[in-house]
């Protein structure tokens, strides 16, 4: 009779990250030193731990690392036997679960919220206002394409103007680089005009549940209203003359938070080859942990001055818009002559 023969399974040591490494070699690895993980493993922990009894199944702590290994790379085929030494699909799942607790509205809720107090927009104004002398403002705001994989269905709407597939996404940063609203729901074709008609950041101004006297900077790729001030395009007096230039200083904040935003988390700078839905909560839980590395003061890698410079900025194309009847128009020409 053959001898019964017993399998074992061989299971590949998993490493102790955080005793390993330095907060400096942790955050070139996982954008977060030790404190900042687990600070975010202590916040989805139970939305993410594994009710398996089966040997070496994945604590939630590693499910965190693994996902913010892939968020910082980029590379899911990275994270396999890199630090954890775990199977491809295993990695495919725990990133799937721990996006989706990432991006719950509790937590979209907590770590980014547009000001609503008169407290905190004065804030805000008098940061913004420091920068180059432009008052009221309380946000800068532009679109941002990332780049995805075709996806199965609708596959032209994904197309933007540069010819690829991608999510457009509206983001607004305040003077310190942390981001106050976004919105990552739009095929790349979609434009950013639309995006912001569309979005709950036009109900508040236009509901007047915003102060009035504050506004965003927005490029001429918006419309001109009286909360939202675009440049002049063709500036022939000194005030729009001084307007453009203490306006363009300043809006160029948001253009640096994308730029460290995107350094930070370098899956945004590829191609995402995820499902769009899916693409979307890496968008949006980049931007959760790029709040929660600025509320923790954990640095860029390599960070530097020139923010904006490694990211592709979205240049448009001037629109007519429908403002109302110039209405926007106007109350900026106002707006301009009285500041400026």
């Amino acid at each position: 009779m053959a001898a019964n023969i017993v399998h074992r399974r061989n299971f590949r040591e998993r490493k102790d990250c955080l005793q390993q490494y330095s907060d400096r070699e942790l955050i070139e690895r996982f954008r977060l030193d030790s404190g900042g993980i687990l600070f975010v493993e202590s916040l989805i922990r139970d939305q993410i731990s594994s009710g398996s009894r089966r040997n070496m199944a994945l604590s939630s702590l590693q499910k965190v690392l693994l996902t913010l290994r892939f968020l910082a790379t980029g590379k899911m085929q990275l994270c396999n036997g890199d630090d954890m030494g775990v199977s491809q699909p295993t990695v495919s799942r725990a990133i799937t679960v721990t996006l989706a607790s990432l991006t719950s509205p509790l937590m979209i809720s907590r770590f980014v919220q547009f000001p609503s107090s008169a407290a905190e927009i004065r804030r805000n104004q008098e940061s913004f206002h420091a920068i180059a002398g432009f008052p009221g403002i309380v946000g800068a705001i532009d679109g941002t394409h990332i780049q995805i994989i075709a996806p199965h269905e609708y596959e032209n709407e994904y197309v933007n103007r540069h010819n690829y597939h991608s999510i457009n996404t509206q983001v607004v940063f305040d003077a310190k680089y942390r981001i106050i609203d976004v919105v990552a729901k739009w095929p790349g074709s979609t434009h950013d005009s639309r995006i912001l008609n569309e979005s709950g950041l036009r109900v508040l101004f236009e509901n007047n549940h915003i102060p009035i006297h504050t506004h965003l900077l927005g490029d001429s790729g918006y419309p001109s209203k009286r909360w939202l001030l675009t440049p002049f395009l063709r500036p022939n007096q000194p005030s729009q003359l001084n307007y453009n230039r203490a306006h363009k200083k300043t809006r160029s904040v948001v253009e640096r938070g994308i730029g460290q935003l995107k350094r930070r988390f370098h899956v945004l700078h590829g191609e995402i080859r995820l499902s769009p839905e899916k693409a979307c909560q890496v968008i949006l839980s980049c931007a959760i942990l790029h709040n929660i590395c600025k509320d923790r003061c954990i640095p860029c890698p390599q960070d530097h001055e020139d923010d904006g410079e490694d990211q592709q900025v979205n240049v448009h194309v001037p629109h007519i818009f429908n403002n109302n009847g110039n209405d926007g128009l106007i109350y900026r020409q106002q707006f301009a002559e009285t500041h400026f």
